[in-house]
């Protein structure tokens, strides 16, 4: 049996993305070393796609109109984390940079493109309750300690 990870569901080809798109990688690697389980965050908070897109700022969550959306990235966040421990998996395959996903570097919440240090909402969770994160430029290094590939 392979090892279980979560993967963003964007990157699988999934049209989940905040502008109805998604961000699909090569995923053939991947499929031939974990069972891949897709997730996306933003969807199971109960928002739309499409949707405005949203960035952190001060811990909170802004859509780009202003809105406050901080519940429901932390309801998405939580309802991740259930399906990877129910799920088993040892880790996470998220999209870099996002406010649910991103891992190690997030948009600055000035919708200006600039990125600082920080986790998203979803994978500061994840990592809090010892599930390794990885943004998608790191596959090898996902592949290389979690798989028996």
């Amino acid at each position: 049996m392979k090892p279980r990870i979560i993967i963003s569901a964007c990157l699988m080809g999934e049209n989940c993305k905040y502008n109805g798109k998604n961000n699909i990688i090569d995923i053939s690697q991947l499929k031939e070393c974990f069972e891949l389980i897709p997730v996306c965050p933003e969807c199971f908070g109960g928002l739309p796609i499409p949707r405005e897109p949203a960035e952190m700022k001060n811990g909170r969550v802004y859509q780009k109109n202003g809105n406050d959306v901080t519940d429901e990235f932390i309801y998405g966040a939580e309802q991740t984390l259930y399906i990877a421990e129910e799920k088993n998996c040892v880790a996470a395959l998220l999209k870099e940079n996002s406010p649910s996903c991103g891992y190690g570097n997030i948009y600055d919440g000035s919708f200006s493109g600039k990125l600082i240090s920080g986790n998203g909402i979803t994978a500061e969770l994840l990592n809090s309750k010892g599930i390794a994160v990885f943004g998608e430029s790191r596959i090898n290094k996902l592949i290389e300690l979690y798989s028996m590939c």
